[in-house]
């Protein structure tokens, strides 16, 4: 050969295209784990989460599917999936990209701790996308511009980023955390998606833990694809199954005893053994052809980052609903039913107990009070409190009179200086209690507030949305700090949605048999005890329903309705939770329990002048019970 062909021979090889990988083959051949973005660091391995192959091969050029659908569990590395394709677009297809999170603060971090390790740690894309060391770069946080293409990082809540430029990849993660609509303009997955319609060759992907049964976005686009689960083979008996949580089974209180029992032979399945089974998996479709769309389901019964004792411990621990939401989310990869049924209030009515009004139980440890404000009286309940959000009504009432006069105040002020007797002996006083601002009198209610020492009250305003807990840390920690300064006055955010969802999971609960509690069962977590009140008490107590509506715009939308005439009781038993969640209830140890209860157990009364202001309260200032309780 001479060198003139020689060299025609290079050209050719050179101009020869590379042979056109999939998804998962590029992975395995280029993607590298850094050691600061995963717990794992190495080269990528899809043998080790092999459920992922078929969703990353149906985003490659090769496959006819054009819309990726990928209802997941927890730990399952979804995500990772995403990444991996953003990478192979980098480097094999590359082309306009779009990878919308949440909020555009979570496209920021997501940019900088995730996609900066994926290029940083992958020589073919490190060398393609420029250092970012100026502002023409070409490599922002929210923008990477390679040959060929870029990749534009926004969240859900911008319209501008949503809208910016056509794209032939649109990568959106997490969609059941998307806002419903984004700055007046629509539905951000319906946003984003208009922008690859110019394309006819696009390839969409749709990631998310689902969430709220009727509101994830998520499970309405599964619906709508081909429907596929993944099914392995039982190790005793090769039998394909789908892993569903009802067979993970253990000794009560021992999730260490967890095993996964076979739906066609009953064999007991060690957690060691699901590595095998995941690769010997495969994905089958309920309805297949459906279109364009394929849909993924997996559970994380599924991930190999998770136990069977981990999930157990996880079941185990979640003891309300609020945990058990999560699970329900996170491990079955399954929406949660918000039930917005009140129990009957007959059944409620029927289980009422024989403690006298204004005593406490042995087992209520501190007391809260919720005030409603009306427009002629307040009406407030007080509660105790005990282990396990435990509590007691110790007593309701009525303050009549309007709120622009002095003496209903000074009537509120006399049951701040009362206090009750316990189980014990001991004289119990509130330690806290919440205040509704809401109402037609908010700034009589302001100047009461004001003229308290301390942070004992509360002033409280309600915050709409499902989601919404008090103060909005968390599910758990139903308030923790104060809101909007009015005039050195401290508003506290109560989520009532959130409250009364948790509430009514409180009162469906059922009551151990006598039998049982004398066995040494506890009494449920929430559990709600009553004295002897008249039906009236109940009827309010159950008075709202959550009801799916569509606001003007089509979007669904849950809201509490009144299906009984007056619900104050409801109301003040609202914010006698948020007092107690103030006061620490959601982050009370054991220690601090044993505590309480030592306290108790030593004090037998409270000094002679407290008692005394409970037993000679002026005529003007008695209180005043209301008529029906």
């Amino acid at each position: 050969m001479n060198i003139l062909e020689e060299c025609l021979a290079h050209a050719a090889l050179a101009l020869r295209p590379d042979t056109r990988l999939t998804v998962s083959e590029w992975s395995d051949a280029h993607r590298f784990l850094s050691q600061t973005a995963s717990g794992e660091p190495g080269p990528w391995r899809t043998e080790r989460t092999p459920y992922l192959k078929e969703i990353m091969d149906c985003l490659s050029p090769s496959s006819p599917v054009e819309r990726v659908v990928f209802m997941k569990g927890a730990q399952i590395g979804g995500t990772e999936a995403g990444n991996n394709w953003i990478g192979y677009v980098i480097h094999h297809v590359p082309g306009p990209m779009l990878a919308v999170q949440p909020t555009v603060e979570m496209a920021k971090r997501w940019s900088k701790q995730r996609i900066a390790s994926l290029i940083d740690s992958t020589p073919v894309l490190r060398e393609r996308i420029k250092e970012a060391r100026s502002r023409d770069s070409g490599n922002t946080v929210q923008s990477k511009e390679f040959p060929g293409g870029i990749l534009v990082m926004t969240g859900a809540n911008s319209a501008v980023g949503l809208r910016s430029m056509p794209v032939r990849y649109l990568f959106l993660d997490e969609v059941d955390a998307y806002d419903f609509d984004v700055d007046g303009e629509g539905d951000p997955v319906g946003l984003a998606t208009q922008r690859t319609i110019t394309f006819a060759n696009r390839k969409i992907f749709l990631v998310s833990t689902p969430t709220i049964q009727g509101f994830s976005r998520i499970e309405i686009e599964y619906e709508k694809s081909d429907k596929r689960r993944f099914w392995v083979p039982c190790p005793e008996c090769g039998e394909y199954q789908v892993l569903i949580e009802a067979r993970l089974q253990w000794e009560k209180g021992k999730p260490e005893t967890a095993l996964y029992y076979c739906a066609h032979c009953g064999g007991g399945i060690q957690s060691h053994k699901k590595r095998w089974m995941n690769g010997q998996g495969e994905w089958r479709a309920e309805e297949p052809g459906a279109g364009k769309a394929a849909g993924f389901h997996l559970s994380g019964l599924y991930s190999p980052w998770l136990t069977w004792q981990q999930i157990a411990e996880r079941k185990i621990a979640a003891r309300d609903d609020a945990a058990m939401k999560v699970y329900v989310n996170t491990i079955e990869a399954r929406t949660w039913t918000e039930s917005g049924e009140a129990p009957e209030w007959q059944r409620l009515y029927d289980r009422r107990e024989d403690y006298r009004p204004c005593t406490v139980p042995a087992e209520g440890l501190f007391l809260t009070a919720g005030v409603d404000v009306q427009d002629n009286r307040l009406e407030l309940e007080i509660v105790a409190w005990g282990r396990e959000r435990e509590s007691w009504s110790v007593d309701y009432r009525v303050l009549q009179g309007r709120p622009s006069d002095k003496d209903v105040w000074n009537a509120l002020d006399a049951v701040l200086e009362e206090s009750f007797t316990h189980d014990s002996g001991a004289r119990l006083s509130i330690v806290k209690i919440a205040i509704d601002t809401g109402g037609h009198y908010t700034s009589q209610v302001y100047d009461w507030v004001r003229g308290k020492q301390g942070d004992r009250v509360l002033a409280i305003k309600g915050v709409h949305g499902l989601g919404a807990a008090i103060g909005l840390p968390s599910p758990a920690d139903v308030t923790t700090q104060g809101k909007r300064k009015r005039r050195g006055l401290l508003i506290w955010p109560v989520g009532s949605s959130f409250c009364k969802s948790e509430l009514y999971g409180w009162l469906r609960k059922d009551r151990p048999t006598d039998e049982m509690i004398e066995q040494g069962e506890r009494f449920p977590l929430g559990f709600c005890h009553f004295p002897k009140y008249p039906e009236e008490y109940f009827k309010q107590l159950t008075a709202e329903r959550l009801v799916t509506k569509k606001d003007p715009r089509g979007f669904p939308r849950r809201e509490w309705h009144k299906m009984y005439e007056r619900n104050e009781v409801l109301d003040c038993r609202v914010y006698a939770r948020a007092a107690a969640a103030a006061y620490g209830i959601d982050r009370f140890s054991d220690a601090i329990w044993d505590r309480l209860e030592e306290a108790l157990g030593q004090k037998k009364q409270v000094p002679t002048q407290e008692l005394n202001k409970t037993s000679s309260l002026p005529p003007a200032r008695r209180v005043i019970r209301s008529s029906y309780l």
